[in-house]
């Protein structure tokens, strides 16, 4: 039954939701309290910062190597039944991995079962997408995905200072344990959640099932396209401030690991910030996404020349709120506005972009910071992402006028098809 809630909190008032939530607040903070444990555990075994980043590959390899498949599989089946398959699987692995640290058996283990986690997690991701757009109506779920950000930030900021005083006592297995619990609690909820209040969106036809008419479909959908592309940017060079927070607390700041670490904090606030001003949105559209980019954009640019850390920090705190507004406004649209059977497909393209942007921009920033100072990265990145927000915008407003639609129609909608 849904609750009547002040508009900010509409997604709250579907009780599925709600379970929903807080199953998702408990994963989040289990997944980043084993990503710390792992990454720390890897560093301690090898002592060496080119295998972290191995461990890291492995677990965003499968993305780029399966997406596709991942989609068309969450388009072809129920998604709450890939879901728990997934989830379960999940906590085998877990209980494995707090197995392997607790035996100390070699590095090469946590790297297979790093790989085979990042691998279910590429197949279980566009079926939870999926499925979480079950949970609400449709009106409700760009408010819910503003809330699923706030969710994540909190999960994130619990995980990591939960995972901080374990690791430093050397509990390092029981990381894992807990994460292990955590997908005890989601398959619990799934199983627990109303069946009559699912709100269904339609699986694909076995005639236009599988990868290729997928890629067939996004590719003839010029507007997803434009969103791709616009992600790829802003992602890569907009969104990789682990790197450039870590180059100017090193150097123009001259903060160190302190100064990092109140950096990391208030990114983190920024993106609740940005979660709740999200949420307070009743349509997130184009324009509104397109807004939001170019101001990031435009603080990016100017952020590294500031004199001090608190002059810094002031600006990394409206750019998380503004990457917060821009990921959610991107994704709703992707989601609202592709038929539903290729809903999977197109979530799965979305999580490739993604992992391709991050393995593109993190080097790519890093070596901007080396070669020319973190200030002047910091500039070309925000000067970039302008630039492709501009050419974006033009294209949108382009394909508007092809299609002789108003100058204020939905663009996403306007151009389907186009």
């Amino acid at each position: 039954m849904r609750r009547e809630l002040p508009p900010v909190f509409r997604a709250l008032g579907n009780h599925n939701y709600r379970l929903w939530a807080g199953a998702d607040l408990v994963s989040v903070t289990g997944t980043w309290m084993q990503v710390l444990g792992l990454n720390w555990v890897v560093l301690a075994m090898t002592g060496s910062a080119t295998s972290l980043g191995v461990s890291v590959l492995l677990s965003t390899l499968p993305a780029l190597l399966f997406g596709p498949w991942a989609g068309a599989l969450a388009d072809r089946f129920p998604p709450r039944r890939i879901v728990l398959i997934a989830e379960s699987t999940h906590l085998v692995l877990a209980l494995l991995l707090a197995l392997v640290v607790w035996t100390g058996l070699p590095v090469g283990a946590i790297y297979a079962l790093t790989a085979l986690s990042g691998l279910v997690g590429t197949f279980g991701g566009p079926a939870l997408g999926r499925f979480a757009s079950q949970v609400v109506p449709r009106n409700d779920l760009g408010n819910a995905l503003a809330w699923n950000s706030i969710v994540n930030s909190i999960g994130r900021v619990l995980g990591m200072s939960l995972a901080g005083v374990l690791v430093a006592v050397g509990s390092e297995p029981l990381l894992f344990l807990v994460n292990a619990a955590t997908f005890v609690a989601v398959i619990a909820t799934v199983l627990v959640m109303r069946p009559g209040e699912f709100y269904p969106i339609a699986v694909s036809d076995p005639e236009l099932a599988g990868v290729r008419a997928g890629l067939t479909y996004v590719r003839g959908q010029r507007a997803l396209l434009l969103l791709f592309a616009l992600g790829f940017v802003l992602s890569s060079l907009g969104r990789n401030y682990q790197v450039t927070m870590a180059a100017m607390a090193e150097g123009p700041l001259g903060a160190g690991a302190a100064g990092y670490g109140v950096l990391s904090s208030v990114f983190a606030v920024g993106t609740v910030v940005g979660g709740v001003v999200t949420a307070r949105f009743r349509e997130l559209t184009i324009p509104l996404l397109l807004g939001a980019a170019a101001f990031t954009s435009v603080l990016q640019a100017i952020s590294g020349f500031l004199p001090n850390l608190v002059g810094f920090a002031a600006m990394i705190l409206p750019i998380a709120a503004g990457a917060v507004l821009i990921d959610t406004a991107k994704s709703t649209r992707l989601q609202l506005d592709s038929d539903e059977g290729m809903r999977g497909r197109v979530l799965a393209v979305q999580g490739t972009v993604a992992a391709a942007a991050g393995a593109v921009g993190a080097p790519l920033l890093g070596w901007l910071a080396e070669r020319f100072g973190p200030p002047q990265a910091l500039l070309v990145a925000g000067l970039t992402t302008l630039v492709a927000t501009a050419a974006a915008a033009a294209a949108f407003r382009s394909a508007r006028q092809q299609a002789g639609e108003p100058v204020g129609a939905n663009p996403v909608a306007a151009t389907a098809g186009s």
